[in-house]
């Protein structure tokens, strides 16, 4: 089985940040976001992954080419000169997608979890294409779609034939499809898989199934803005992610740990530093003297923090320098300096 990842997202709500990297390559601990997409799907058995690109187009393709070789995948990759949304992302790698049923993810979340059922489900099923839901998670606002008694898909964001009875679910992002879905895409331009296919798809008495994730132990996290960012820096580090699925790309495999819940790569200089924890240090990161470091923070491959500094909830990203601040708390700090997690 094949995958795309899709990579061709703006990243408006995480600028400037998104200015630097798409939202995909992001460092997270010292690693890309696409590192962990990447590893699930690994862990799945697929090994042949395709990325559209459009934002970025050279980073991302860096990055994924890297992450790739890295995991012993290949990569095929489709860029998009004018953006083409979800639908119109996955037209364009319809040539590498089309020989059999094949995944899609959405390469700005994090998601824990095992892959496998879901490509079991679909492939059991007669349904065009499989939605991935997750129970809708509390206090959030996210556009429910709504399963009738059997499972199949019956209204996304209040839009679709409708029925008795349907319950509400989160779409985390993934999906399983079979080729017969191309015959269902806008043909050009830009066009949704959710809002505009799969209602297509219904009003024509179609199945769009579903596969609702609530008896195996998962994560999701959308990263789409400073605040969800912080939040998912803060859940790793507390360890309220299930790394197992992520293998040798955790980003805490191989570090020593010490103290309360701190890991540490043997190349980083801590030099004096006082540390609270949970806290992680990444490869070549570098610690001026009398630096106290509090909980949740992590800091980046090669970023240093200048002598004296306090963080606090802070996560540094790769190859940054800390500016000579006596403090900074609930930030990530980027090329451009603190981004506050709001």
């Amino acid at each position: 089985m094949k995958a795309m990842v899709l990579c061709a997202g703006l990243g408006t709500r995480l600028r400037p940040l998104t200015n630097h990297w798409p939202k995909p390559a992001m460092p997270l601990l010292g690693q890309p976001l696409f590192r962990y997409t990447l590893a699930t799907l690994k862990a799945a058995g697929i090994t042949d992954i395709g990325i559209n690109t459009h934002h970025l187009p050279k980073v991302m393709q860096r990055v994924a080419r890297e992450e790739c070789t890295r995991a012993g995948c290949t990569l095929t990759v489709v860029h998009e000169s004018e953006i083409q949304g979800t639908g119109g992302g996955i037209r364009g790698l319809r040539d590498f997608l089309s020989d059999g049923p094949f995944l899609v993810v959405n390469g700005d979340v994090l998601f824990a979890a095992d892959f496998r059922p879901f490509i079991a489900a679909h492939l059991a099923s007669k349904a065009d294409a499989t939605m991935v839901l997750l129970p809708m998670p509390a206090g959030e606002k996210f556009n429910p779609v709504e399963l009738d008694a059997t499972g199949c898909v019956r209204r996304i964001a209040g839009k679709g034939p409708g029925g008795a009875k349907l319950s509400p679910w989160h779409f985390c992002g993934v999906h399983v499809m079979s080729p017969a879905i191309f015959d269902f895409i806008a043909p050009s331009g830009p066009t949704d898989i959710n809002h505009d296919t799969y209602l297509s798809m219904l009003a024509q008495g179609r199945t769009v199934g579903s596969f609702t994730v609530t008896g195996q132990k998962t994560y999701w996290s959308d990263l789409g803005t400073p605040s969800r960012y912080g939040a998912t820096h803060q859940d790793l580090l507390f360890g309220q992610v299930p790394m197992e699925v992520f293998g040798e790309s955790s980003p805490f495999h191989g570090l020593v740990a010490t103290g309360v819940r701190t890991w540490v790569h043997p190349s980083a200089q801590l030099s004096d530093a006082k540390v609270t924890g949970p806290a992680w240090f990444g490869e070549g990161a570098k610690l001026g003297a009398h630096v106290r470091i509090g909980a949740a923070t992590s800091i980046g491959r090669g970023a240093v923090v200048p002598d004296g500094v306090a963080l606090n909830r802070v996560s540094v990203l790769d190859g940054v320098r800390v500016p000579k601040v006596p403090l900074l708390e609930d930030c990530i700090v980027g090329p451009d300096g603190p981004t506050a997690y709001i």
